[in-house]
């Protein structure tokens, strides 16, 4: 058996597929009825969309491989498939020395014929593949490798809609389903591991004076600007997402409330740099809510968010009152 080189733009392609945000996320119907129709189509008993992680093959759908949803990337198949842009044919892998001491040609579920198309990003990189697996060899002649191509470019298609539909057009930070969904995978993590986490809730302040004195025109350039306030002052790891309107939120992995006050603290210092050297005739300014998850309290991201959300609003009552 030999294990796969790296594609020599590895870490690239890692980003752009931990970019789509959809490793580890449930099975959706989009994807899965690909995969049957790949089955049904080559009379085949499995058909896969894979994903190449770091170091795992994960199955966004899988059709005919029972509950499994990963391998080890050393033995995958789809590894040595994403290293061309050229469909991937092994018409029997016993003859292959790539793979004839591979596990799982000499064990279950012993693979004999492999054709992986490779999935592409929309930058090019390729993310993973559509593959057809069969226990016996079997030919693959042209008219196979375009109709794989075209299923494949449907996966690609999905792929690009599930990013849009989880992707604030104007901010490109994360909607507020694709916040709740990302959030609520980090809350689990943090669960399973027994490490803390906070939420921030954010709401600009007089937001709808600057659409009424300026326009909306400059009103969209107000929430990109903290947009990229908030991208460029917090981890990578945290999760920061557009909920609508002004209201924007930050979920922080292995986080207590007592840490996330330093980090609030940076941020201020960040937006008031902003606004001494933006040159416009407004302030960028906010309140924020701030709570930590307790297991007691708290079984979701959705109430995570609803107290934070509450605390926010009496700060901005305080504010208020402050100023009158």
């Amino acid at each position: 058996m030999k294990i796969a080189e790296l594609p020599p733009n590895e870490e690239a392609r890692i980003e752009a597929l931990h970019s789509l945000h959809i490793l580890d996320t449930p099975p959706e119907e989009r994807f899965d009825r690909l995969t049957r129709l790949a089955r049904r189509l080559f009379d085949v008993p499995i058909a896969v969309v894979t994903l190449i992680d770091v170091n795992r093959q994960w199955f966004k759908s899988c059709v005919g491989l029972g509950d499994a949803t990963e391998t080890e990337r050393e033995v995958s198949f789809c590894s040595h498939a994403i290293l061309t842009d050229d469909i991937t044919v092994v018409p029997d892998a016993t003859q292959d020395d790539r793979f004839s001491g591979n596990p799982q040609v000499t064990g279950e579920p012993y693979i004999r014929f492999y054709a992986g198309c490779p999935i592409k990003s929309e930058s090019g990189y390729n993310l993973g593949t559509l593959c057809l697996v069969d226990m016996k060899p079997r030919p693959f002649d042209a008219d196979d490798r375009a109709l794989l191509r075209d299923l494949a470019a449907m996966v690609e298609q999905e792929l690009t809609a599930v990013k849009l539909a989880t992707i604030d057009d104007l901010t490109k930070l994360s909607n507020r389903r694709g916040f709740e969904s990302l959030a609520q995978h980090a809350l689990g993590l943090c669960k399973r591991v027994s490490r803390p986490a906070s939420l921030l809730y954010f709401d600009l302040d007089m937001f709808k004076q600057i659409n009424d004195r300026f326009g909306h025109a400059e009103g969209d350039t107000a929430l990109m600007n903290f947009s990229s306030l908030l991208a460029g002052n917090f981890r990578e790891s945290d999760v920061i997402g557009r909920l609508g309107g002004d209201e924007f939120a930050v979920f922080l992995t292995n986080t207590s409330m007592a840490e996330a006050q330093p980090v609030l603290q940076h941020f201020e210092r960040a937006v008031q740099q902003f606004n001494q050297h933006a040159m416009r005739e407004y302030d960028l300014r906010y309140s924020v809510g701030v709570v930590e998850f307790s297991p007691a309290v708290h079984q979701s991201v959705a109430e995570l968010m609803q107290n934070a959300d509450a605390l926010m609003y009496e700060q901005k009552a305080r504010r208020k009152a402050a100023a009158v």
